[in-house]
């Protein structure tokens, strides 16, 4: 059965929280753009109350979701239950990018995403609508822990070293449209 709602209630809030998987998806406007979609994972999602998530946009892909969000800020989060009772859960939305050197993604990373010092970036997503599906066809599977490799690449350099990488790295998108651009060709 299926139901559709304005935010997140008590229950699928619950829900969001035991997942460690979610994945994003995305696109570009016009019939050349491409669809974006990525799995996220490491317990990377936050719910900052009914209409508001967050999560933290790993290194590991490329820019693809920044690039979309900037053109025309649509997001849609899926999260499905591997284990338990069968469930599958989307949240739509308008997605707003904490850009790593914006004051507030400090105070978000302190708050709500400490073990990641080094994301990119936050997506903040506000809310439009909820649809709570059940996830008969999603199989269960072992959660063996995830990839170290993420953690290995990011633990030893310094903060400084990360900044640099991010916008040399992720420049423009599959789309050619624009990603971490350097401050200076943002203003």
């Amino acid at each position: 059965m299926s139901e559709t709602c304005p935010g997140l209630e008590e229950q699928l809030m619950a829900f969001i929280g035991r997942q460690e998987i979610f994945s994003v998806a995305t696109t570009a406007r016009g019939e050349d753009g491409q669809v974006s979609l990525s799995p996220r994972g490491y317990g990377a999602s936050r719910i900052l109350g009914p209409d508001r998530v967050a999560f933290c946009d790993l290194d590991g892909s490329g820019i693809e979701t920044l690039a979309h969000l900037r053109e025309n800020g649509r997001i849609t989060i899926m999260f499905c239950a591997f284990e338990g009772a069968a469930s599958r859960l989307r949240i739509y939305g308008r997605g707003e990018v904490i850009r790593f050197d914006d004051p507030r993604f400090e105070v978000m990373i302190a708050e709500h995403f400490p073990k990641w010092p080094c994301a990119r970036n936050i997506i903040l997503v506000e809310v439009e609508k909820v649809t709570d599906r059940c996830g008969r066809s999603i199989p269960f599977f072992d959660g063996r822990g995830g990839c170290s490799q993420l953690e290995r690449s990011v633990g030893h350099k310094p903060l400084e070293e990360w900044r640099a990488r991010r916008t040399a790295n992720n420049v423009l998108s599959r789309d050619g449209l624009p990603g971490i651009l350097p401050l200076e060709a943002v203003a």
